[in-house]
């Protein structure tokens, strides 16, 4: 009987498929110690126990012919190179140094191009000495009001855009108090203001009674008027309350 290895059934001898699964059956031989029947790639007799050692012996191969090199089909070319010849650096020249001037060895061991980077036109100020000093210009650059009745300066502060002008009030306290010159009395008590936008003053009267005039000519309410050196500002009428506009 031959055992189908898949589902164990049991076949007839000589079957080649499986009755049950249709699973191919290995071939069987007959051991040749007791004749039982052994599958062909069976190591011994499941009988007897006998040894099954399959034949190694190799087929004999008949002579082979030795290998012939077959010729070439393009005839190799010898290859020639021919070395190209490297750039030639421009050459630096050497400086001509007068033998009276002596060079320190410093100087000398530096490339021209480092020499030139470090050399400085003293003809030529550096620029931030230039801006440096246009900023302090700038800085110390003030405006001021001359009272013309009394010769007294009045330094106007740069740390405020609106500078009101007036006398003491609960409304508006006056940045630039007249109370105490002559005649103040034609003075309103929230009078003008003086304004700075960037490094420009502007005068504005806000509303006083006796009116503000510029250069003898009276400031229209809401009206800016750009101070200029040299502007004659009148608080009142009849010129008697008076402040030259100046810069320094």
């Amino acid at each position: 009987m031959i055992v189908c290895p898949n589902c164990t059934h049991q076949n007839p001898e000589g079957a080649t498929q499986c009755e049950a699964c249709y699973t191919p059956l290995p071939t069987t031989t007959n051991c040749p110690s007791c004749g039982a029947s052994v599958q062909t790639d069976a190591t011994f007799c499941g009988q007897c126990g006998s040894g099954l050692k399959p034949s190694t012996s190799a087929p004999e191969v008949g002579n082979v012919p030795d290998l012939v090199t077959p010729d070439p089909l393009v005839a190799a070319e010898t290859l020639v190179v021919t070395p190209q010849a490297s750039p030639q650096m421009p050459s630096i020249p050497t400086p001509q140094i007068a033998p009276d001037v002596e060079v320190p060895a410093t100087a000398m061991s530096q490339p021209p191009e480092a020499t030139a980077q470090v050399s400085v036109n003293p003809s030529t100020p550096p620029s931030t000495a230039s801006s440096g000093s246009a900023k302090t210009q700038l800085q110390l650059q003030t405006s001021r009001l001359l009272h013309v009745q009394t010769d007294t300066l009045i330094e106007l502060p740069q740390n405020l855009s609106v500078l009101h002008i007036g006398k003491p009030n609960d409304q508006i306290p006056p940045d630039i108090d007249v109370s105490g010159f002559p005649n103040s009395e034609i003075v309103s008590r929230i009078h003008a203001d003086i304004r700075l936008e960037g490094d420009t003053y502007y005068l504005e009267d806000v509303g006083s009674a006796n009116g503000t005039y510029i250069n003898h000519t009276p400031l229209p309410r809401g009206n800016r008027h750009r101070l200029r050196p040299g502007d004659r500002i009148s608080l009142g009428k009849g010129d008697m309350m008076t402040f030259l506009f100046q810069t320094a």
